[in-house]
């Protein structure tokens, strides 16, 4: 498929032939979802996320961006910036390849029902657009096999944002949902641990666990201090009933966290 580029290094127009231009790989977990068929889903490795930095240094290596790096970079931050705070405005933003809409979850019994942060959690849902849509077609799906299911963590939920294996707040609660993930043993080791990204050796254990069994972990996140980070369980649990491993297995996420360590107290600036 040849792609004809403006000035700018934007993709303007795709002729009709329809060649592989991009591939996703997936790995094949159990299906325990009890109204879908199907033995398996398919679950992404994502062993990291881009960040802007990232993306910025890729349009220069491979996009065609012939300006200044730093400049750019501080250019998409502050494009960001501004798109947050027009979403916190209650617009939506379309970038063409995807947009972003303000709702309000809930029910209200009245038209003087005052908005209850609890009852009526404010989100962000996520569409695709028409520019990405018309890209699905040039993506291969490769399947590369079973995953190791003896024991796995398959989704972290920051429970204040609702957002899934991409961000955690410090101090905010979270959910864990896996397989064979319970907390067990008297090992000082046992525990769900934050690893930095860039320096695992700083590792930070949640102290706040309230609900341990073997297909969920809900507690309070921790501080790290690094931009990214690995979610770590340290357990003992051998699969079922009071018998414990002798030295405790480590479960790792296949995905990478951000911690957004700024955006309770922005959350509380804006609701103030």
């Amino acid at each position: 498929m040849r792609v004809h580029r403006a000035r700018g290094g934007l993709m303007e127009a795709f002729t009709a032939i329809n060649e592989v231009l991009h591939r996703i790989k997936v790995k094949l977990y159990p299906n325990y979802l009890t109204n879908t068929g199907g033995k398996y889903l398919a679950r992404t490795n994502n062993e990291a996320s881009l960040s802007i930095d990232q993306i910025c240094a890729g349009m220069k290596s491979r996009g065609g961006f012939s300006g200044n790096y730093e400049n750019l970079v501080e250019n998409v931050k502050l494009f960001f910036d501004e798109a947050a705070y027009k979403l916190c405005d209650g617009f939506a933003i379309n970038t063409g390849y995807f947009s972003i809409h303000p709702n309000i979850g809930g029910t209200f019994n009245s038209v003087t029902d005052a908005h209850d942060r609890e009852k009526n959690k404010i989100g962000f849902s996520f569409r695709i657009g028409s520019k990405l849509q018309r890209l699905l077609k040039h993506i291969v799906v490769d399947i590369e096999g079973l995953a190791d299911t003896n024991c796995y963590i398959d989704e972290f939920i920051d429970w204040d944002s609702e957002a899934s294996n991409s961000i955690y707040i410090p101090n905010d609660g979270f959910v864990i949902n896996g397989h064979k993930i319970k907390l067990a043993g008297d090992d000082p080791d046992v525990g769900v641990f934050f690893v930095p990204v860039d320096d695992p050796s700083k590792a930070v254990k949640a102290t706040r666990v309230f609900e341990n069994n073997q297909g969920k972990i809900i507690g309070i996140a921790p501080k790290t201090g690094h931009p990214q980070v690995k979610i770590e369980i340290r357990t003992q649990y051998a699969g079922s009933g009071s018998i414990c491993l002798k030295k405790p297995r480590v479960i790792t996420s296949d995905f990478v966290l951000e911690e957004c360590a700024g955006l309770k107290e922005k959350r509380h600036t804006l609701a103030a």
